[in-house]
């Protein structure tokens, strides 16, 4: 199982996704864990230890060059990285993990050449056949348009009670249908009452996949830098919820 999981930043979706590969991993799953946002921080919520050497292979500048073989305006577009993944991958509690991070060059010009690297990696990842692929995705919809996430089975979208969740979760879902993803499922995150899931549901159109509540445990565990997964029970029974409707097919909003 593929999935990846988006959303507006600060909407909760990398606490999220270490649910997720938690959980998996706990039913016996092989779990590749990715972490594609440019500040990236889903190791330290699994409770990875040694981050602190640990560069997103979208900073090591070198290796993008090298790879890229760029000249000039000139680049390979199906560069060789079928040997980065046994370079790069960390395992730890039964969970793989790679740090890509994401390209973030403000003011400098067309990075295609580096995001051509970080495409094969990720699509060369996503083929594998043996093992569940969770993908944290950078904050926003930019990456919509590198069409990074194609191959997924499920595209998450973590959205909060909020007007601006929603409106950057319109904005994810209407571009997901440019793309033609299919299986595109909205996660709510912060629930208090019922009149959050209404105004979520009513304003996108269609009911979340599952709905977490507000629960502060979590923001003490992560300020002290503890695995989350252990921060709630409630968070945990949502999760197995989640993870039972989508192995199961029953995903409907």
């Amino acid at each position: 199982m593929k999935l990846a999981i988006g959303g507006k930043g600060g909407v909760g979706k990398t606490t999220i996704c270490a649910h997720i590969i938690k959980e998996l991993s706990m039913r016996g799953r092989s779990v590749l864990a990715i972490d594609a946002d440019p500040s990236p921080h889903l190791g330290r919520l699994l409770g990875f230890s040694g981050l602190d050497s640990i560069t997103p292979i979208a900073e090591m500048k070198d290796l993008l060059q090298e790879r890229s073989e760029k000249n000039g305006p000139f680049y390979k577009i199906n560069p060789k990285v079928d040997d980065l993944p046994d370079r790069f991958m960390l395992e730890q509690y039964g969970i793989k993990l790679m740090v890509l991070g994401s390209i973030q060059q403000a003011g400098v010009g067309c990075a295609c050449a580096d995001n051509a690297v970080l495409r094969s990696l990720l699509n060369l990842l996503l083929l594998s056949p043996n093992e569940d692929i969770v993908l944290d995705m950078e904050a926003g919809v930019e990456y919509l348009g590198r069409g990074t996430i194609v191959g997924v089975d499920y595209f998450l979208v973590v959205v909060q009670p909020y007007r601006g969740s929603i409106e950057t979760a319109i904005k994810i879902l209407r571009l997901s249908k440019e793309l033609k993803l299919s299986n595109v499922l909205f996660i709510a995150n912060q629930v208090v009452t019922k009149d959050d899931i209404d105004f979520i549901s009513n304003s996108l159109g269609q009911l979340p996949i599952v709905s977490y509540p507000d629960v502060n445990d979590i923001k003490l565990f992560e300020r002290k830098s503890k695995p989350v997964w252990l921060a709630s029970k409630e968070f945990q029974k949502v999760t197995k919820e989640l993870i039972d409707k989508l192995i199961t097919g029953e995903v409907s909003g």
